[in-house]
């Protein structure tokens, strides 16, 4: 397993010796001392590239700190937190981990799931009639996309009138897979991205990340490759990648492509 030291934080984050010192103080980082210097695991490179994220975002330290203590709590004993990524609910940043997601500003768990049949105190939750049969596959993406976040259900059968409409419209099959892949519907989510006509970066990246919340880590790192042959400047898949291959004990990969993701993070200033 390769170990970071803080130089490689500070060139993959941006984030100071200072901020690095106060996670590890809350808890969220396990540094071990080596040779009189200290030295991060990879699952510490995943809270702090969320961390740095969070920051470049605006969110304050604390708030940040507090959000990252409440996924901790929330996790089985022994557990830690293996795939931090980050979403938008709205105008607001969220973090997700696995099929939980947290509102940062907040620190409150956002639950993103729809309800179909349960007990009778339940209310039922139905998709808003699609309206004007006749409208364009972009005009049902323009309604489905301004109901995202007050109503997903109706939001979801507007992006299927799309789809109907045109089935190659790229961002309304990306965003009714998030939809689906956000209420847990991880099967039918899959089936909307392999249905795409053409080979599109964003479809194959979010495969990805659905593969793995499936448990199919093999199948996730080749829809990952998938997304950076189309796209070489995605430099979240090569941090999944990098994941994944660490996962699988297998080092120089997971290296390699974090140098990668270095790299387009120099570039970018970032």
């Amino acid at each position: 397993m390769h170990a970071y030291d803080t130089n490689d934080l500070k060139r993959l984050f941006g984030l100071s010796a200072a901020a690095v010192r106060a996670l590890a103080r809350g808890g969220h980082l396990n540094p071990v001392r080596r040779a009189g210097r200290l030295h991060y695991s990879f699952q510490d490179l995943i809270v702090l590239r969320t961390a740095s994220a969070l920051r470049a975002a605006n969110i304050p330290a604390q708030r940040i700190n507090k959000t990252l203590e409440k996924l901790r709590a929330a996790l089985p004993p022994g557990e830690t937190l293996k795939k931090l990524s980050l979403t938008a609910l709205g105008d607001r940043i969220a973090i997700r981990e696995g099929k939980m997601l947290w509102e940062s500003e907040s620190g409150q768990y956002a639950l993103a799931l729809d309800i179909d049949d349960g007990p009778a105190d339940l209310h039922e939750i139905r998709p808003a009639a699609v309206v004007d049969a006749e409208n364009s596959a972009d005009d049902f993406y323009a309604q489905a996309f301004d109901l995202e976040e007050s109503n997903p259900l109706a939001a979801r059968a507007a992006y299927e009138a799309s789809l109907r409409s045109d089935a190659q419209h790229v961002e309304a099959r990306i965003n009714l897979g998030r939809l689906l892949h956000l209420a847990g519907l991880l099967k039918d989510a899959e089936i909307i991205y392999r249905a795409a006509i053409r080979p599109e970066p964003l479809i194959a990246f979010n495969l990805g990340v659905l593969l793995e919340d499936l448990n199919r880590p093999a199948e996730a790192i080749a829809a990952y490759r998938d997304a950076l042959a189309l796209d070489p400047q995605l430099a979240d898949a090569h941090f999944n990648l990098a994941r994944l291959y660490e996962e699988a004990s297998d080092s120089k990969a997971s290296l390699r492509h974090l140098l990668a993701y270095r790299r387009m993070m120099d570039r970018d200033g970032s």
